[in-house]
């Protein structure tokens, strides 16, 4: 269904995904410092540099380009209530007007009934197409679920586990990128459906506002009709479901460990992480957020290039932060694991 601006909204989301992504990828790529490759990957590195990779600056200007790294908490805030908005959003819509996902038997005939003798060829291609689409929605409100519960725990990670140092900072840029990626991020797994639900809404409120409270019907809800639908999806959504749990363990275990090293909150003191995916690489909970992301794309169905491109952009921005973070653990310990990878074993 393509209803007022929903074949925009797509489209936008993945050009902005790939202004976001393309200069990771020019900084990444050995272009020589003559043609502006150094100077690229320098401005690169400072905008996602944050905690210990923020270079002393205290008396450089530069120090006024940066936030308190403890901002982090924005971030999740922000995810928590567009995630929200948007599963409140498609829920609703799934339930009223998508319930049931699969036709009731009486159903069929009914159906039948009224394309027999003129249209009954295109029975089945339009039920297909029917069911289809009721798939889509509850298979993104799937999807919703599962961004919900990964904002949900970072932001109680970041009040509850992370004890930020007074002294962290992050670049200004990095803190802008981070409030567009907890905001594009859930609409673009919303995409496929968002444009119809919005005005699905829409219709309602005017409803309401023409009728009056009085005159519109009670919203029941029914709790087995609500979880129904997602408990019908396909093997897609639950694979997607599992990887989603492993790499949430992982992270919740990598954050844990990151977490206990500064015993004392207000030192700057850093010590060789260690545990879990650590014996592997310097950047795990990176690992486990690119698992996590994997996990929402599989549960996605894969049919939606926004999703896509968010999931490239993860990559990308995951992967250029670890190498940073793993260049500053080489420099930083001389006894610093040299089997270590970034983020992915054997590869990077």
């Amino acid at each position: 269904m393509e209803k007022g601006d929903g074949p925009a909204l797509q489209p936008l989301l993945c050009l902005a995904w790939l202004a976001a992504t393309l200069p990771i990828l020019a900084a990444a790529l050995p272009i020589p410092a003559a043609a502006g490759g150094r100077l690229l990957h320098s401005l690169l590195a400072a905008f996602s540099s944050r905690g210990k990779t923020v270079r002393p600056s205290s008396s450089s200007s530069k120090a006024k380009f940066t936030v308190p790294q403890k901002y982090f908490l924005h971030f999740y805030v922000v995810g928590v209530a567009v995630t929200t908005s948007l599963l409140l959003a498609i829920c609703f819509y799934a339930y009223m007007e998508m319930t049931p996902l699969l036709p009731e038997p009486s159903s069929y005939s009914t159906i039948a009934s009224h394309l027999i003798g003129s249209n009954s060829f295109s029975f089945g291609s339009v039920l297909s197409r029917t069911m289809e689409h009721k798939y889509r929605v509850w298979r993104t409100v799937f999807v919703l679920l599962l961004m919900e519960i990964q904002v949900l725990r970072r932001l109680y990670e970041t009040e509850n586990v992370f004890h930020y140092s007074p002294s962290a900072r992050m670049h200004i840029v990095g803190y802008l990128t981070g409030l567009f990626y907890y905001t594009a991020a859930p609409l673009s797994l919303a995409s496929s459906c968002l444009p119809e639900a919005i005005d699905f809404i829409r219709g309602q409120i005017v409803e309401f506002i023409v009728k009056g409270r009085a005159r519109m019907p009670d919203l029941v809800i029914d709790s087995p009709s609500l979880l129904k639908p997602l408990l019908k999806l396909g093997w897609c959504q639950w694979i997607g479901a599992i990887i989603f749990s492993w790499g949430s363990l992982h992270q919740i275990r990598c954050h844990a460990i990151l977490g206990s090293l500064r015993e004392n909150k207000d030192s700057d003191e850093y010590v060789i992480p260690c545990g879990d995916w650590f014996s592997r690489v310097s950047c795990p909970h990176y690992l486990a957020e690119l698992v996590i992301y994997l996990g929402m794309l599989i549960a996605s169905g894969g049919s939606d290039i926004s999703v896509w491109f968010l999931f490239i952009f993860v990559i990308t921005n995951l992967s250029f932060a670890a190498v940073q973070t793993h260049r500053w653990y080489l420099q930083k310990f001389e006894d610093y694991p040299r089997s270590r990878y970034a983020i992915i074993p054997f590869v990077l």
